[in-house]
């Protein structure tokens, strides 16, 4: 890094409270169950990713980043994945999945929340055990987000694999 590092603390050590620990061991129950399923594991990222950018997740973004390179994910693609409707490095599928984590994640600013249409595309590309997975990955990853961000979890110092 260049120049000066920053320091940033978490408000709460959410990784030290008891509580905050047991609800997430099932929050990473329901996790493991998704990273088992058949939904693709590259879109499984780019989902987690393309929700945390929208949320400004730093912590997750950092995460899914990282352990998307060391999966052998392509890192022009997920420096794209922010401008995915202009990128030409995505599938049909992929671009599918991550309209559904936009619309999914912005519930509050659409309306009608998620379209037909968006949903009417998802079903061409994924079976309905992979639509069951995706439609849990986008509400798993948003709750993730949602208390990282709320307690302002720093971003920058995760390892690949560090919550295995």
């Amino acid at each position: 890094m260049t120049g000066e590092e920053i320091t940033v603390e978490a408000r709460l050590n959410f990784f030290g409270n008891a509580l905050a620990m047991k609800v997430a061991k099932h929050i990473n129950s329901a996790g493991a169950v998704l990273t088992q399923s058949t939904l693709p594991a590259a879109t499984q990222e780019l989902v987690k990713i393309r929700a945390s950018q929208i949320n400004g997740c730093a912590l997750c973004l950092d995460m899914h980043t990282k352990d998307a390179v060391h999966a052998g994910e392509d890192p022009v693609r997920l420096a794209l994945v922010a401008a995915w409707r202009e990128a030409t490095v995505f599938t049909e599928a992929e671009r599918a999945a991550l309209e559904l984590t936009e619309q999914g994640t912005r519930i509050a600013d659409a309306a009608g929340g998620v379209t037909d249409e968006a949903w009417a595309n998802a079903v061409k590309h994924y079976d309905e055990d992979q639509l069951a997975a995706l439609v849990c990955l986008i509400a798993l990853i948003n709750t993730y987000n949602r208390i990282n961000v709320t307690l302002q979890q720093p971003g920058g110092e995760y390892q690949p694999g560090q919550f295995a």
